[in-house]
């Protein structure tokens, strides 16, 4: 199938779709998968995504299987000639690969009906605002609820052929972080008349980073990134606002409560010696990637029966959402090499399209070994 996952990895990089947007990703997907054997197969759909139930000959447990399908607001910078179609939206974290997996190894099920039953979750807003969360609440699993899960996210540092994970963590808890001050402008010349949040906001940057390093346990790993900040619009007048906009990471659950903690009461301190309001808002929130051992020890046998190299993992600061579904099913994420010279989240990724085939045969090993 390698030409065949090849197109279609192409088509759908063509029309990337921001979370819950995705009605032209759903519409491709629909087309291909009504079009194969319906024998065995069931079809749900929710909000911008796709259930499908592949009955197994067997059916003594239900395995089920995880692809993303949205993609990011990043303007493509790769020049390829299937670039995307969307400007200002790229698929930069490669779901568009993960999505043609799917389909390689559902098609697989489809045209030889497996032991076990199969779910394959289509899952959208993954890149946010997060759709992993209400889909498990949504009760939309619960007639086909899965015995295990598991899924896979391409890893362009890793050649392709190779898989990587790890029992245990692999991914953080993270949380969105958004901070905004309002004091009071005027004049460059009058200071003293004014309230200056572009003191106000990089001050309290400056004093962000102690959080970590004085609040935490130092055997706790937790990082607080500002990656954006605005204020100001001219240059002789003091800016009346001002915002923050960044991540929190931990590697336990309970850290980032902590880490919260603290920067409220920061920003309560701050409301008073700036003589300010602060508003924060923490968006988005992805709970760990917990990966259950036997799985991952499961997973590891089937690969030797395969083309593929395992390498173990390290744990990462990269956030996920799939972490709500391993909170409740047992299961695992695994790492896929696609070789690129450039990373995810950026403009100019390209994987390398030989590690679809790889993708497909390392789900279908899991498979298989039911």
């Amino acid at each position: 199938m390698e030409d065949t996952l090849i197109n279609i990895r192409r088509d759908l990089h063509r029309i990337p779709e921001l979370g819950f947007q995705e009605e032209k990703t759903q519409a491709y997907l629909l087309e291909y998968i009504r079009n194969l054997p319906q024998e065995h197969l069931n079809i749900k759909l929710w909000r911008t995504g796709i259930i499908v139930k592949v009955t197994g000959s067997i059916g003594s447990k239900t395995i089920a299987y995880r692809t993303d399908i949205d993609g990011l607001p990043i303007t493509e910078a790769t020049g390829l000639p299937y670039e995307s179609e969307h400007k200002g939206h790229m698929h930069a974290c490669g779901h568009d690969l993960h999505m043609t997996i799917a389909l390689g190894a559902l098609t697989a099920c489809a045209k030889d009906q497996p032991d076990q039953h199969i779910i394959f979750i289509f899952q959208p807003a993954e890149e946010g605002p997060g759709g992993a969360l209400p889909l498990m609440q949504s009760g939309i699993l619960k007639e086909w609820w899965p015995d295990e899960i598991f899924a896979l996210h391409i890893a362009p540092e890793l050649p392709v052929g190779t898989v990587s994970s790890r029992a245990g963590l692999l991914f953080a808890n993270t949380s969105e972080l958004f901070i905004d001050f309002k004091g009071k402008g005027g004049h460059a010349a009058y200071p003293h008349l004014t309230r200056d949040m572009v003191v106000a906001a990089s001050t309290f940057v400056t004093n962000m980073q102690g959080i970590v390093a004085r609040n935490l346990d130092p055997l706790q790993s937790a990082v607080i990134t500002i990656g954006k900040m605005e204020s100001g619009f001219v240059q002789n007048t003091i800016a009346e606002t001002a915002r923050l906009e960044g991540t929190i990471r931990t590697m336990d659950p309970d850290a980032i409560a902590l880490v919260k903690q603290h920067i409220e009461q920061q920003a309560s301190g701050f409301e008073i010696s700036h003589d300010c309001e602060i508003n924060i808002d923490y968006g988005s929130n992805y709970y760990q990637v917990f990966n259950d051992r036997d799985k991952v020890e499961v997973f590891q046998g089937a690969l030797g029966k395969t083309s593929l190299t395992f390498k173990e993992a390290a744990p990462a600061m990269t956030g996920e959402d799939f972490g709500y579904m391993l909170k409740e099913i047992p299961g695992f994420m695994f790492w896929l090499g696609v070789d690129s010279p450039y990373g995810l989240h950026h403009s100019k990724l390209q994987p390398d399209e030989q590690a679809l085939s790889y993708g497909v045969e390392a789900v279908l090993a899991y498979i298989n070994q039911a």
